[in-house]
């Protein structure tokens, strides 16, 4: 007996304009969660019904498509004419928030201030939390020493529970994360009250740029192929 293939959309070679997930009756690889898993999607489209899901959702697929130009012409041409920070200005605006909060990492600290800076000058009231908010020292998660970004000196950890408990405390409407390490925003995610998105994902090789590596995967960075770390 052979076992439902895992759903793998990453890997679809269908043209978009004949997929399963594009069109009605389009055609789907062997994984094909649009064909597979219609009972997961029928689930899926029942939460929808729910008057704060679906209110979040519209505004924020009717942001997704005021974020081209000139959608009326044809052919369509996509024209991305806004950044994702304005984005979020506009989409906290559709939905009505005021208090929106702002976790970031103290290594972007300078850019912490701006995104500040900017929401403020939007309209909105800012809480944020840094990372090492509450000056934990690492030792406190069974770090050792060795084990530390500078050995032998005092560390705090990132507290990302501590920051979503700040801004849960302080009742933000709408978070912003920034620059959050790997694992820290995860645990930032699953402890905010409030919905949240990322303005950035800290690369600290790029630039914060994560993508960048893969436009250079059959060359400068092939070693990520490799199967090695």
């Amino acid at each position: 007996m052979s076992e439902t293939p895992l759903p793998n959309c990453s890997q679809c070679d269908i043209e978009e304009q004949e997929r399963a997930c594009r069109v009605p009756g389009g055609k789907g690889i062997k994984g094909c969660p649009t064909l597979l898993k219609k009972q997961v999607v029928a689930e899926s489209r029942k939460e929808y019904q729910k008057k704060d899901v679906a209110a979040f959702a519209l505004q924020a697929s009717i942001q997704e498509a005021e974020c081209f130009a000139d959608r009326d012409k044809k052919p369509f041409v996509r024209k991305p004419v806004k950044p994702r920070i304005q984005e979020i200005c506009e989409f906290a605006h559709r939905m009505g928030y005021r208090r929106l909060g702002l976790a970031f990492c103290s290594g972007l600290k300078r850019e912490a201030l701006l995104v500040d800076r900017v929401l403020r000058s939007q309209g909105f009231e800012i809480v944020s939390a840094i990372c090492k908010a509450g000056c934990v020292p690492k030792e406190h998660i069974g770090i050792k020493d060795e084990q530390k970004i500078r050995i032998g000196e005092f560390e705090p950890m990132c507290n990302p529970v501590a920051q979503a408990k700040i801004l849960n405390d302080a009742g933000t409407e709408f978070n912003v994360v920034l620059g959050l390490c790997v694992g820290h925003d995860s645990l930032f995610f699953k402890y905010a009250d409030a919905p949240t998105t990322v303005l950035a994902a800290k690369d600290r090789v790029t630039g914060h740029n994560p993508l960048a590596p893969f436009y250079t995967l059959n060359s400068y960075y092939s070693r990520l192929l490799s199967g090695k770390e």
